[in-house]
């Protein structure tokens, strides 16, 4: 099932961050992302998958972490991510089956449910743990989105250390 992903796409906030909402004295939002998390989203992209982030929050910051990792599919204020994750794989001209997602909390579920693989943090609220096919060890926000990128990479034969396939 991992060897035939071809888009890896994640939820943002309890995902990519520790799920905290950080405010500056001048009510600027902002957020901690882990840089493992971002090694993973990167080394996904150079194995040829297609790499996006569809969260609910809208937040400019997320355009420049996004960005900075290079990826281009970056769907803020998102109410129905599987509405996303369909017009995602009609644009790739991919199925459903070779999706993972990788979300943590209520509004992921039917996206969770559609996906080939499905994957929450150690941390996810407990319906979420209960439907997907892997509860990582790490926590949203400390590695778990590269938990499931090593995972995808090793099942694909890429050689994590070189980011290219054996």
């Amino acid at each position: 099932m991992l060897k035939k992903i071809r888009l890896f796409a994640t939820d943002v906030d309890g995902v990519l961050t520790d799920g905290g909402l950080y405010y500056s004295d001048s009510g600027e939002q902002t957020k901690k992302f882990n840089v493992w998390d971002g090694l993973g989203l990167v080394l996904l992209k150079k194995a040829g998958l297609v790499t996006a982030v569809i969260t609910m929050d809208q937040a400019p910051l997320v355009n420049v972490r996004a960005a900075k990792l290079g990826i281009t599919e970056i769907h803020q204020g998102v109410l129905d991510k599987l509405v996303i994750l369909k017009e995602l794989a009609s644009k790739y001209g991919i199925r459903l089956e070779e999706i993972a997602y990788v979300g943590d909390d209520v509004p992921d579920v039917p996206a969770l449910r559609a996906v080939g693989f499905s994957a929450t943090p150690a941390n996810a609220r407990e319906p979420v743990r209960k439907i997907v096919r892997y509860v990582c060890k790490a926590k949203g926000g400390e590695g778990a989105v590269r938990e499931v990128a090593d995972l995808i990479l090793a099942a694909q034969g890429v050689k994590v250390d070189e980011g290219q396939r054996s």
